[in-house]
């Protein structure tokens, strides 16, 4: 599997540290899973984004609509008030921006605006115009796996060999994104854990990142606060841990992920993650500055 010093995505603004890098989230939404509310307002979403860039974030990847199962779609034009005030006033800052969007519409305004990545979880199937808007900016796109929209994805998840069917689904969102005219250099993907994923499935795919990465690319990890590591903590009781008490839990996914030479994670308490990739940098070089 490529390492984290691998060859970045050549699109505009995207950082290099010779380690896995973190992507903190900005969630501008009512209802997302962990946060929801929290920053609900562009001027209350930029306080926090600063706050984690102060903190280490590498890349601040602004959401204005929540993909947690069984989460409604939001109009554009409200996703789009949402999330560009605040993407054009951290780029403006200097900050490495990504947006959070399945809208081609979206995505090009914020790229527009600043954004040096699209995010992308459903890998253009929720946007036919997508991976054409995304090829024709300079913007590195995030292409993840995806099977359905968030009211239906949670039936989807049937597999008869989650890595393989997986890395095979990948494999066919990269040759269309190509075909649009996306440059391979700026692609990156993301198995898309939690989408369509029983939490046996996230693991599997967790324990063989090094087959998503045989597709050529850099690969993405977002396995913060999901549902799976709820249920890895579960207590005697038999309850999930709540949201904000899978922090830990996602700081040892990260570990494990830099280890394993993942390109980027996709984080909400980012000073945890900020330190596991540093530890998993300075473990691979023997105690060298990585």
């Amino acid at each position: 599997m490529p390492t984290a010093t691998t060859p970045p995505p050549t699109g505009r603004r995207v950082p290099t540290a010779g380690r896995t890098l973190v992507m903190g989230v900005v969630n501008v939404t009512p209802d997302s899973f962990s946060d929801g509310g929290w920053w609900p307002d562009p001027d209350a979403a930029l306080v926090h984004a600063r706050a984690l860039r102060a903190q280490g974030a590498d890349i601040l990847d602004v959401g204005g609509e929540s993909t947690r199962p069984g989460a409604e779609r939001v109009p554009g034009d409200v996703e789009l008030a949402r999330v560009l005030p605040v993407v054009a006033a951290l780029a403006g800052e200097g900050a490495c921006v990504s947006v959070d969007t399945l809208n081609a519409r979206t995505a090009l305004a914020c790229v527009e605006a600043g954004a040096a990545l699209v995010n992308d979880v459903s890998g253009g199937l929720a946007d036919p115009e997508m991976a054409h808007a995304v090829a024709s900016t300079d913007a590195t796109y995030v292409l993840g796996h995806w099977r359905g929209d968030p009211t239906r994805m949670t039936s989807l998840a049937r597999y008869d060999d989650v890595v393989a069917d997986v890395v095979a689904e990948l494999g066919e969102r990269v040759e269309a994104v190509l075909r649009a005219g996306m440059a391979p250099e700026r692609i990156v993907l993301d198995p898309g854990l939690g989408f369509a994923k029983e939490g046996v499935d996230n693991w599997r795919l967790l324990a063989r990142l090094d087959a998503i990465a045989a597709l050529g690319f850099p690969v993405l990890v977002g396995a913060s606060r999901k549902r799976f590591l709820g249920a890895l903590l579960a207590g005697v009781d038999g309850v999930p841990a709540a949201p904000l008490a899978r922090d830990h839990a996602t700081a040892a996914v990260t570990a494990l992920a830099a280890g394993a030479g993942a390109w980027a994670v996709r984080v909400h308490d980012v000073p945890a993650s900020a330190d596991a990739v540093r530890v998993a940098a300075a473990w691979a070089a023997g105690g060298e500055h990585p």
